[in-house]
């Protein structure tokens, strides 16, 4: 029996050829010798009926218990259905009028055949329900996912086809602007080179967007996320007059992608920017949570916070909610949401306006504790320092970081 229900693998595995004929009985059996069996079956249990007077009950039930069953898992068309199930019932009709003309049953078991007929049609009619839902969804399915193909497709070629000409006028836009000599000629041309970056941007963003549906989007590898975050901190402090602060840290290694999730932290990082005026505080912080909850990275703002009937649009593509202080591409936040559910995760948002906004990025689990050993070993290594606030509690706001450094 083991060799029955074996793989072709595991058979092979064992170093001894199995017979053809023990092969083709292995699972999934073919539907063909389903029919056979249950053919064979219904034989011997109607020769049981004409045979045997007073004992047809039980294998007049098996002939129709086998059929219902054997139609679960074959589904016939309707026309073989209903010449089967004609010739099943003049079978066992006439078995049980053997019997009711020998005397040895009553006229009214012949009942039980139309009844077990009516059975067997209703079990047909929810099965082909049954498979016209599953047709219905699949071209439903089906059509989805040609429709969001296309779509990513059209997103990946126009962007991957803007990059070349919007590169291209931005260089000689860089070079007129070195040669202008009026003023109203030079802020003339910085117009252009910033709407050429924005575009520029904008294109860059909608092929990663695209692409993030792509199995090979991501190139995961150990990142320590508390290191990621003070490296971003470092980063961004020089290009925005802000009060840069660093949170709770929690030691945290998962497996990403770096430079896909420092693109996404990035993008955070220039929304809380455009969205706060000089001094305001941003803070980023790492939590861990319970053994085996998601981690999170927390960019905190005391910006100007998000209106309430804007914050389910939020992430929606080239939804700026600009503020007067400047203009996004409306594509940072949608950025943001792809990568992190390209790497099983999410991103939510927490904010009343007038008071700041709280993003928070989860991704998996951290990994087993060599993740956690790999992490320490890449700290000495690097010789990154502790950060500041790595052993106290998450505080609640922004303001109760006082110590944090600016």
């Amino acid at each position: 029996m083991r060799a029955i229900s074996s793989s072709p693998v595991d058979v092979a595995a064992s170093g001894r050829a199995a017979p053809a004929w023990l092969l083709s009985l292995r699972w999934p059996f073919n539907p063909a010798a389903l029919d056979v069996l249950w053919g064979a079956f219904s034989a011997l249990n109607l020769i049981s009926i004409y045979w045997f007077a007073y004992w047809e009950t039980i294998p007049f039930h098996f002939i129709w218990i086998s059929l219902t069953l054997l139609y679960g898992y074959r589904s016939w068309p309707t026309g073989p259905t209903m010449w089967i199930l004609s010739a099943v019932m003049m079978t066992t009709a006439s078995g049980i009028g053997l019997d009711v003309w020998r005397g040895s049953e009553p006229p009214e078991e012949l009942t039980e055949v139309p009844l077990m007929a009516a059975v067997f049609v209703v079990t047909v009619w929810h099965s082909q329900r049954k498979q016209a839902a599953e047709r219905s969804h699949r071209l439903v399915s089906e059509q989805n996912a040609r429709l969001l193909d296309a779509q990513r497709q059209f997103l990946q070629d126009a962007a991957h086809q803007l990059r070349t000409p919007i590169t291209i006028a931005l260089g000689h836009a860089e070079l007129l602007a070195g040669t202008v000599e009026g003023r109203q000629e030079s802020e003339d041309i910085e117009v252009v080179i910033g709407e050429l970056n924005r575009l520029r941007h904008i294109s860059e963003r909608l092929l990663l967007i695209a692409a993030a549906g792509d199995p090979a989007f991501l190139h995961p590898e150990p990142v320590v996320l508390d290191h990621l975050v003070a490296e971003s901190v470092r980063r961004w402090r020089p290009t925005a007059d802000r009060s840069w602060r660093i949170g709770h840290l929690d030691q945290v290694t998962v497996r990403a992608d770096r430079e896909r999730l420092g693109l996404a932290l990035d993008a955070l990082l220039e929304n809380a920017v455009r969205h706060t005026a000089s001094g305001d505080a941003i803070q980023l912080s790492v939590i861990r949570g319970y053994p085996g909850m998601p981690a999170r990275i927390v960019v905190a703002d005391a910006g100007c916070g998000i209106p309430e009937d804007e914050l389910p649009h939020i992430f929606d593509r080239f939804r700026t909610g600009d503020d007067g202080q400047s203009r996004g591409t409306g594509l940072g936040l949608p950025l943001v949401r792809a990568v992190a559910r390209a790497h099983g995760g999410d991103v939510t948002v927490r904010s009343t306006h007038g008071q700041g906004s709280e993003f928070e990025l989860t991704l998996p689990a951290p990994g087993r504790p060599a993740l956690l050993a790999a992490s320490a070993a890449l700290a000495d290594r690097t010789g990154l320092p502790d950060r500041p606030g790595q052993n106290r509690t998450p505080s609640a706001v922004i303001a109760e970081d006082q110590g944090s450094s600016r």
